[in-house]
């Protein structure tokens, strides 16, 4: 049985439907209003081998922010719904990435518990029309609504598209690690026998 969520979320601000599929094949159907956004969802969904569809509109009329961190919530959160009890899983993963100049690693623990670590500034305050500084913020939402452990370390780099890029391949690399199955791990990978609350 595949694992999958649809996550459902309506405010004042925004209004977004995102269906995902971990066991997916990389397909993309994103429609966020944020084009830069669009782009980074869809190289994560193939480099993750998920499949991923997301309908968003948001307040653009305003900016981008809240747009861009309610994806995240939402993508937090149907991570943390598809995992459910997180049976089998290898739990960790990591990924170092080279995107020309540029190169990144991001490691990702499945623990419950939140935890952000993001260390890959970019030198341009935008990429296109899009503001840089709401790359952590969708991070940060993520991470916060997976209750994931999450590191991002761009060890060097030059081109704001392409460090962005990178944490987003890198990102999707190591999430897929981190949900496969592992066929030696019958329970859960923890030595409480839960994951969640303090350390495990």
């Amino acid at each position: 049985m595949s694992r999958s969520a649809k996550i459902r979320r309506n405010t004042a601000e925004t209004q977004i439907e995102l269906d995902l599929c971990l066991d997916g094949t990389g397909q993309a159907d994103v429609a966020t209003g944020v084009g830069f956004l669009d782009h980074m969802l869809e190289l994560f969904t193939k480099h993750g081998a998920l499949d991923l569809r997301v309908r968003a509109k948001g307040d653009l009329q305003v900016d981008a922010h809240h747009t861009v961190e309610d994806t995240g919530i939402c993508l937090g959160l149907a991570l943390r719904e598809a995992l459910g009890d997180k049976m089998g899983i290898c739990r960790y993963g990591h990924f170092t990435l080279p995107m020309e100049e540029t190169l990144v690693t991001v490691a990702l623990d499945f623990s419950g518990r939140y935890a952000l670590a993001y260390h890959a500034p970019t030198p341009a305050e935008k990429i296109g029309d899009f503001d840089s500084e709401l790359l952590e913020d969708f991070w940060q939402a993520t991470a916060a609504n997976a209750l994931c452990n999450l590191h991002v370390l761009l060890h060097y780099g030059r081109n704001s598209h392409h460090i962005a890029e990178g944490v987003f391949k890198a990102g999707a690399r190591a999430l897929r690690m981190a949900v496969e199955t592992d066929s030696r791990m019958t329970g859960i990978p923890s030595t409480k026998g839960t994951l969640g609350g303090s350390s495990n």
